[in-house]
């Protein structure tokens, strides 16, 4: 490029320069009436944005000047960081970010204008004229850029550190620490409405399906990643159509569901979910999902298991001495009395065995058990230790 081009240039930065306010203010004009937060924004900004376009103009003009180099990204001075701000703002601020873009698009069309006429009046030459073109909307593109950025990195931020209120929040509903004062702090952070009541959802983590059904919960669901387990708390779940949903929510995912409590006894519910969460895996429960609320007795008895060998090995000493097949066939017959509080036939259809053939087991179970199998407390222990759980599985710890 010989001496009177590079002059040209010098020239047309000068000018472009001189007339930044005066460009400013038409784009501001020109979005006064579909974007006033914007117009506004010019106008507060106007100083800052003089000196960031004029960086813009130097790029233009070193650009123009060597129309065969690649377009390099913006660095990290001036412009790129205003630009990156006002991205960051317009995420904070609850804006589209394609608002955003959408009035770059105006301030380029204004821009050239600008450019082109002071180009004109200045004879560039048409070579120059076409690289000034190009380079303009580039740079807007780079701006554009540079403010889609810092929207994408602030919301990035927000929901990093939205997460981990929530997660602190989650951890302090679980624990045993949290007083009402400090919860209502927590929530508030979070941005987490207290409910009155809520219940805790586990699965257990090498569960993928049960993972991945957690957290497409709605977001008022609070969730928890725990050694073992992903938990959720959600909020208010005896609502209208609540439960329907949760078990629609879940189906399928191995999820149990705790009991619905006050939000202070929900470390009780976590309690509930996980001795919930142990008879499922033990093939005790076999609903998907499991409501606890719906296996309290259940869960009662299996709350200690070791208790719950003793008794099993007590009450039912009197069978010790059978063989094992002998041992399965009159305990589930005792078991199926029990439930059906001694109606023989509703036994024989339970078994599928001939109503003589249960009458020559209870005799049986009689004579083992002695004048104890009508003592009415007798009978209570006996469905403790019999009505949950494979009956083969109980005999065999005598």
């Amino acid at each position: 490029m010989g001496p009177d081009q590079v002059t040209r240039l010098d020239e047309l930065e000068t000018v472009v320069t001189r007339r930044l306010p005066a460009m400013l203010n038409e784009v501001r004009d020109q979005l006064a009436d579909e974007h006033p937060d914007y117009a506004e924004f010019l106008t507060e900004e106007l100083a800052d944005l003089v000196a960031a376009s004029a960086g813009f103009v130097r790029r233009l003009i070193d650009m123009a000047a060597e129309p065969d180099e690649r377009l390099p990204e913006l660095g990290s001075g001036v412009e790129q960081t205003v630009f990156e701000e006002i991205g960051r703002a317009q995420y904070q601020q609850g804006r589209r970010v394609t608002s955003l873009l959408s009035a770059y698009r105006v301030g380029a069309r204004v821009a050239w204008r600008h450019v082109s006429e002071a180009a004109l009046d200045l004879d560039v030459p048409a070579e120059l004229f076409a690289s000034l073109a190009t380079t303009v909307f580039a740079l807007v593109d780079q701006l554009s850029e540079s403010s889609l950025r810092g929207y994408l990195q602030e919301q990035s931020d927000a929901v990093r550190a939205r997460e981990r209120l929530r997660d602190e929040l989650t951890a302090l509903l679980l624990s045993d620490r949290a007083d009402k004062a400090a919860v209502r702090a927590a929530a508030l952070r979070a941005e987490w409405r207290l409910p009155k009541h809520a219940a805790v959802v586990l699965v257990e983590d090498d569960n993928e399906l049960g993972r991945e059904l957690v957290f497409r919960l709605e977001d008022s669901c609070l969730r928890l990643r725990r050694p073992g387990a992903v938990v959720a708390i959600v909020p208010d779940p005896g609502g209208p159509g609540r439960r329907a949903w949760l078990a629609r929510a879940l189906r399928g995912g191995g999820a149990v569901v705790g009991a619905t409590v006050p939000l202070d006894r929900l470390p009780a519910s976590l309690r509930i979910a996980e001795v919930t969460a142990r008879l499922r895996r033990d093939h005790l429960l076999s609903d998907d999902p499991v409501f606890a609320d719906e296996h309290l007795d259940a869960i009662i008895v299996h709350r200690d298991d070791r208790l719950l060998d003793v008794l099993r090995r007590q009450a039912l000493a009197p069978l010790d001495e059978l063989n094992e097949s002998a041992r399965e066939r009159l305990s589930t017959t005792l078991t199926s009395w029990l439930l059906h509080l001694g109606d023989r036939k509703a036994v024989a259809e339970d078994l599928h065995i001939h109503p003589q053939t249960v009458s020559y087991r209870l005799g049986r179970l009689h004579d083992l058990f002695g004048p104890s199998l009508d003592d009415p407390a007798v009978r209570a222990t006996l469905v403790l230790a019999l009505a949950w759980g494979p009956p083969g599985e109980v005999d065999e710890t005598g």
